[in-house]
């Protein structure tokens, strides 16, 4: 009898975290579903000219470091791309408004767009012309977990880490 209240406890409390959480048991979780709906779907990335890591050519072709890592992320995930250029404070206006889920534009961890955008883990350390290191990042829409652990997972098995 006291197996079968544990049981019915463990399921109530399993129930009711489900209900709050509006997911059925898979976490983590995107708060507006971006990874379910890019995934063989599109993906809204917007890029800000920063050469070596983004360039925005006139015919509004992309490229650099962090335009080819979305793009091997992207064939990952089977999405199509919707580049969104402009300059990163437009950028991180964007996304507060959910109108972007990524963010490439030679992001560091230390950005000042850190209520707008939730980095990812760095994905390379480097040292700029002044011998500061730098660790860079991709922004990535805040709430939108399950994303950013794809996304995350992506970066670290590039790097050899998993």
């Amino acid at each position: 009898m006291v197996r079968h209240r544990t049981h019915a406890t463990a399921a109530l409390l399993c129930a009711t975290v489900t209900g709050l959480t509006g997911c059925s048991g898979g976490f983590p979780a995107d708060a507006q579903g971006t990874l379910d709906r890019a995934t063989d779907g599109t993906i809204r990335v917007g890029i800000s000219e920063n050469p070596p890591w983004t360039r925005v050519g006139p015919d509004a072709a992309v490229t650099g470091t962090e335009a080819e890592l979305v793009t091997a992320y992207a064939d990952a995930i089977d999405t199509t791309i919707e580049w969104v250029p402009g300059a990163e404070s437009v950028l991180a206006e964007k996304m507060r408004n959910d109108d972007l889920d990524l963010i490439v534009a030679g992001l560091t961890d230390t950005n000042p767009w850190s209520s707008e955008i939730a980095p990812t883990r760095p994905y390379e350390t480097t040292t700029d012309e002044y011998g500061t290191t730098r660790k860079m990042v991709i922004g990535v829409r805040p709430g939108e977990n399950a994303l950013q652990l794809s996304l995350e997972r992506f970066l670290a098995d590039r790097a050899g880490e998993i």
